[in-house]
């Protein structure tokens, strides 16, 4: 079951066209996904954790009536450093599918420089929440 977080259409989110901006997609991912990590890992795991990779298909525009958003996130791959998650935005007001993506995350060093394994715990959970 994927993991859901509902985020509010903001106005700051618009651009001149009275669109979200392609921009506040990423922002959107974002919250979702630090939230998930933070919840299931900790803090001091997370903190660790990078983005390396982002892919994004633009599906649908958002507008502010749309009023809400979903993000939905779903654990795929876990490397022994990395982790994947699928991703879908989902506006609330009719159901339809705004934008998918696929996002790398990466655990790394004290210095958080280089890659490093993740944490034989942090590991653990992430494989009860994967993706069968």
């Amino acid at each position: 079951m994927p993991y859901t977080k509902r985020i509010e259409i903001r106005w700051r989110d618009m651009d001149g066209f009275g669109h979200v901006n392609n921009a506040v997609y990423l922002t959107y991912l974002e919250e979702a996904r630090d939230e998930f990590y933070t919840q299931l890992l900790g803090h001091d795991t997370v903190g660790r954790m990078v983005a390396r990779r982002v892919e994004i298909d633009f599906l649908s525009g958002l507008v502010q009536d749309d009023d809400e958003v979903d993000v939905e996130l779903e654990v795929t791959r876990i490397g022994s450093s990395s982790v994947t998650t699928s991703e879908r935005l989902i506006a609330v007001s009719d159901g339809r599918v705004a934008a998918r993506s696929e996002t790398v995350m990466v655990h790394t060093d004290d210095e958080r420089a280089n890659a490093a394994p993740l944490p034989e715990e942090a590991r653990r959970l992430l494989e009860g929440v994967a993706a069968a």
